[in-house]
């Protein structure tokens, strides 16, 4: 494995973020404790526990979670669809490097990146309420684990873009909803039982189970089954980078 290649595209990738610190990280950070201002001390002061966790505890992995999977994909696709867009991608795919060091580097740097912003945001949102992480080691495979699967969702995203507005299309319209109709703001037991059902089709249900157990030990789903899911949806993004590189879909035209 070229190493040298890879350290290359990441070190490019991260010199970038610090370029743009107030867009990449403050503008996030700033969003999210708005959100945790806003739900968990005005409207979670008027709110009762949930299993013995206060409304504004319970927020923040969902918070975070939230953060964690738009940033990865906006960082990713963002990265592959401006050398697309100005041409350069020819540069990269003529020289020895191959599809494997590629993406290594790309996803690489948005996963370090929204896994370096999810933390941020927990330090942010200790100042605001107790937090106890029961679990600290998945927490962090699961912040981890997530946040370079939802990268390669963004490097599957900015490859099938062909303009600017595509490249906020799923994000937007997607991501954004299933995040928020996936348990981030509430617990999927508050719902009605037709409701219950519908949700435990939201694979970002899953993610937030899993994550927020790794906090308190209470989550909608087993966490076995919330690993599984993730494990999964990581290996269905590995297939369709596979193909991409292989069919050089979108790469090479």
């Amino acid at each position: 494995m070229n190493l040298r290649a890879i350290r290359a595209i990441y070190v490019f990738e991260m010199a970038r973020t610090l370029r743009t610190l107030l867009q990449s990280v403050v503008s996030p950070v700033i969003s999210t404790t708005l959100y945790f201002v806003v739900f968990g001390s005005a409207i979670g002061g008027h709110m009762a526990d949930i299993e013995g966790v206060p409304y504004g505890a319970f927020l923040v992995p969902g918070l975070i979670m939230l953060t964690l999977l738009t940033q990865s994909v906006a960082n990713a696709s963002f990265a592959i669809y401006f050398p697309r867009f100005s041409g350069t991608i020819y540069e990269i795919l003529s020289a020895p490097v191959s599809p494997l060091e590629i993406v290594t580097g790309y996803v690489g740097a948005a996963a370090t990146k929204s896994v370096a912003l999810g933390l941020i945001i927990l330090a942010t949102a200790a100042l605001f309420t107790p937090l106890t992480i029961l679990h600290p080691l998945w927490m962090l495979g699961f912040l981890v684990l997530t946040a370079v699967t939802f990268a390669l969702l963004g490097f599957i995203i900015g490859i099938w873009a062909d303009s600017f507005e595509k490249l906020q299309l799923i994000p937007m319209l997607v991501i954004t909803p299933l995040t928020f109709l996936g348990g981030a703001f509430y617990s999927v037991e508050m719902l009605p039982p037709a409701w219950r059902t519908v949700t435990l089709f939201n694979p970002v249900l899953y993610l937030i189970s899993g994550f927020r157990w790794s906090f308190f030990g209470l989550s909608d789903v087993s966490v076995e089954v919330s690993l599984a899911m993730t494990l999964g949806f990581l290996a269905l993004c590995l297939v369709i980078v596979h193909f991409i590189f292989r069919t050089g879909y979108r790469m090479k035209s």
